[in-house]
């Protein structure tokens, strides 16, 4: 098993479902592990009831089916289908609205969803879900990238309530992947993905989404800065020293 997620952390995210399918086949007595830690790139779905796309994951997924957090419907349609309580649904409904602006201001763009459930210590779990298509075909509002996809997964799971304090423990997952293609770069490609824990005991007077929302915000930037310095910065290293800029082999004395 540890072998396995070693090897699910180092491939290429376009290459992880079929990597994953042809683990599950050599590890079915792992298979519930599997699916449970290992994450995949988000797909999106159209909710055709209201005209507003999707994402799917395995936190709105019930056998072949998918709940849209707008409608509150399957789809396809599923009888004897799990639903979040109605105090819970309303809360759902709110996080989407306000994330979906929260996802506008910062990411210039994409889809997000929120999904929430029950869970058995009489508290609930949150995910937060949001997918970029950075290429020029897709959302790029820039159009530098042939190609480029930002995968971002927030797990919240929040405790019950104890004299006016929660306990909240945040899972975050980024997958990140893209292609460059023009003159000045060539033809350069990265991809990877970094998870991060938070875990903090927060006074709910101002309400579970501002809770949860400041701390999404606080993980997003450090994972950021992370990509940034270790993904980037030491990829940019690398390269700097393997091939010189022209203007600093210039400068360089003659031996």
């Amino acid at each position: 098993m540890e072998a396995a997620m070693g090897l699910m952390r180092r491939i290429h995210p376009k290459q992880s479902e079929t990597a994953l399918s042809a683990l599950l086949s050599l590890l079915p007595r792992h298979s519930s592990d599997l699916l449970s830690q290992v994450d995949l790139p988000l797909q999106v779905l159209c909710d055709v009831d209201c005209g507003k796309e999707f994402i799917l994951c395995e936190y709105n997924r019930d056998a072949d089916s998918y709940r849209s957090p707008w409608s509150n419907k399957y789809h396809p349609a599923l009888e004897d289908a799990p639903y979040p309580s109605s105090e819970l649904r309303k809360l759902e409904a709110e996080a989407n609205e306000i994330f979906a602006i929260y996802r506008d201001q910062y990411y210039e763009g994409g889809i997000s969803s929120v999904y929430m459930w029950e869970d058995d210590n009489e508290g609930f779990v949150a995910c937060f879900l949001i997918k970029k298509d950075g290429s020029k075909t897709g959302q790029g509002r820039r159009g530098y990238l042939q190609e480029g996809a930002w995968d971002a997964i927030h797990v919240i799971e929040v405790g019950p309530e104890e004299e006016g304090t929660a306990h909240y423990c945040l899972t975050s997952t980024v997958m990140l992947s893209l292609t460059t293609n023009n003159q000045s770069s060539g033809t350069f490609s990265l991809s990877g993905s970094i998870r991060r824990q938070m875990n903090m005991d927060l006074s709910v007077a101002d309400g579970h989404l501002c809770n949860m929302g400041r701390m999404i915000e606080e993980m997003e930037g450090k994972l950021r800065n992370s990509l940034d310095q270790v993904y980037f910065g030491k990829t940019k290293e690398m390269v700097c020293t393997l091939r010189p800029p022209a203007e600093i082999i210039m400068r360089l004395p003659d031996c």
